[in-house]
């Protein structure tokens, strides 16, 4: 009897449960579908979104390869031209460094350092970047700027835990060797030198350069 008695209030409690369902199918139903088709959509705008932005990559990622290879060729005109139709926020920084590189193979260093230094000042581009940027002007500089004009520039960098610091010092080095300041190009080519840091070919440059500097150095 026990038993026939739970089957029947299982009975019942179903029948209950599918009333309350209905109930609330009918008052809340559409809602749940709406729901349901917005959550789809969402689905399929974010696949939609990843799939152009995926496109957009590749687009530019054509493009720019194809410029840095008219740029080998021997074709910098054609390199600059399509490098500036690279229209992507990753790709687009890359063209725009590539473009400068560019302007002072081409020997127009002053264009070539205004481009790198709008790009550093750029708080769109990645800070890594426009390090760089820095950096690479900093090189074009050496034959006309003083180690204390590119310590305004680069002195930031200076400092043993920053990235480009034995770019920095190398810099420096060379202004400072090209004014005929050969202690303080001591001092720089050394730091580079024993610097555990450095890598083979930066240790190699300094070691020359320091070969050229002793001589020159006051007698103790």
């Amino acid at each position: 009897m026990s038993e026939n008695n739970d089957g029947i209030f299982r009975e019942v409690d179903d029948e209950v449960r599918q009333e309350e369902y209905k109930k609330l199918w009918d008052r809340y139903g559409r809602y749940f579908m709406l729901a349901g088709v917005l959550f789809i959509a969402a689905i399929a705008g974010w696949e939609a979104y990843k799939y152009v932005q995926l496109k957009q990559a590749q687009d530019a990622s054509t493009v720019y390869f194809d410029a840095l290879k008219k740029a080998a060729d021997g074709k910098p005109d054609d390199a600059l031209s399509a490098l500036g139709a690279v229209n992507h926020p990753g790709f687009g920084q890359l063209a725009k460094l590539e473009q400068a590189g560019i302007m002072a193979a081409k020997g127009d260093v002053d264009k070539a350092v205004a481009t790198f230094d709008a790009f550093a000042a750029d708080a769109n581009n990645e800070p890594a970047l426009a390090d760089a940027a820095r950096i690479r002007a900093g090189y074009l500089l050496v034959d006309t700027q003083s180690p204390d004009q590119l310590l305004t520039r680069l002195g930031r960098f200076d400092k043993d835990d920053v990235l480009w610091h034995n770019q920095a010092r190398e810099i420096f080095g060379l202004s400072a060797y090209r004014i005929k300041d050969y202690v303080m190009a001591d001092r720089y080519f050394n730091a580079i030198a024993s610097d555990v840091k450095a890598t083979p070919s930066q240790k190699q440059r300094a070691q020359l350069m320091l070969q050229l500097i002793v001589p020159n150095l006051p007698a103790k």
